[in-house]
């Protein structure tokens, strides 16, 4: 009996010392190296990976007694991956509150208007902070595990500047991209002008992409739009430079050449009535509700006259008399 009252008493002791080497462990200040200190947990860790990483980062010197304070608290499942800013020194325990609750950093991707989609999957790739799982994946992959019932990507994915953890997947961002989209695209769908061209909203789509390829002038955006409106309308050719541009892929080499306006491509609007078959941009809002709200407009002209701008006619030879007036001045490009 005096032997188990003895061993109790040293089991009660040692949880005591355990304790109180918790206690002064999870209070005393980590030694880092500077300030501010920066590091990155990677999604899918485990409470070890996550002990080990903080050590080979320096913030912690040894990973087993932070695995045993997280433990103590019964959040090991609790830890949040992302980047952490450290800008003051702080002990293990405020650590462990930190990454439990998630106070990361963020990092940031910019989507372009007017980018196509391989320009996008090229940033995305280029991307440091980025878990890159579409790599090898075809078009038609990305799309399929995205859920989306569209097989062709161009066009599909909303240009915003889009925040993320470290680690995050290319998959997970292309996805916010492809439902903002969606939403937007629903949105001003059903709130387009009556009489619009379109058989659905994806030929809408195709419009504003051309609109965002056409001018970078927001002012603009609708008699861009009501031009092309008012051809389809008279059955005329669109005759849009960017869509033979985008036909051509890697063949164009910067200028386009008469040739180019000729060789007929399932995108030579000079060669084929209609729209081409698929965006040809990532278009941004702007575009969009353009392409939905053209201006009240007869034009069915447009010559470039310089800064941006341009000039619209509603007959050919009001046109004509435009591009002599701005082309032999340099500036104009017809349409």
């Amino acid at each position: 009996m005096t032997a188990i009252k003895h061993l109790i008493k040293y089991v009660i002791f040692g949880l005591l010392l355990a304790a109180g080497w918790m206690v002064y462990y999870a209070n005393t200040t980590l030694a880092l190296s500077s300030l501010p200190f920066e590091f990155t947990l990677k999604h899918g860790s485990s409470l070890k990976s996550v002990s080990k990483q903080l050590t080979d980062a320096g913030v912690l010197r040894e990973p087993w007694s932070f695995t045993v304070l997280v433990r103590a608290f019964g959040k090991a499942g609790e830890v949040k991956a992302g980047n952490y800013l450290l800008e003051n020194n702080l002990t293990p325990l405020q650590l462990f509150h930190k990454i439990t609750k998630g106070d990361v950093t963020q990092s940031e991707i910019a989507v372009i208007e007017g980018w196509t989609f391989k320009q996008l999957r090229m940033a995305l790739d280029a991307h440091p902070g980025i878990l890159h799982e579409t790599a090898g994946l075809s078009e038609q992959e990305v799309m399929s595990r995205l859920g989306a019932s569209e097989h062709e990507a161009e066009g599909m994915f909303f240009p915003d500047t889009y925040y993320f953890s470290s680690g995050m997947s290319d998959l997970s961002i292309l996805k916010r991209a492809y439902q903002n989209m969606q939403n937007h695209l629903t949105r001003l769908w059903n709130e387009r002008d009556p009489g619009i061209p379109y058989k659905n909203s994806y030929e809408a789509l195709i419009m504003a992409s051309i609109v965002e390829k056409e001018t970078a002038k927001a002012s603009e955006r609708s008699m861009i739009a009501a031009v092309f409106i008012n051809r389809l309308r008279l059955g005329m050719r669109l005759q849009t430079d960017p869509t033979v541009i985008y036909g051509l892929g890697e063949n164009f080499d910067g200028n386009l050449h008469k040739q180019d306006l000729i060789a007929d491509t399932a995108y030579n609007t000079y060669t084929r009535t209609g729209m081409p078959p698929t965006p040809i941009a990532l278009p941004g809002l702007e575009a969009i509700h353009a392409a939905l709200h053209p201006a009240k407009s007869s034009a069915l002209y447009f010559v470039a006259k310089g800064e941006g701008a341009h000039q619209f006619s509603s007959s050919l030879e009001e046109h004509n008399r435009a591009v002599l007036r701005y082309q032999l001045n340099g500036k104009g490009i017809k349409h």
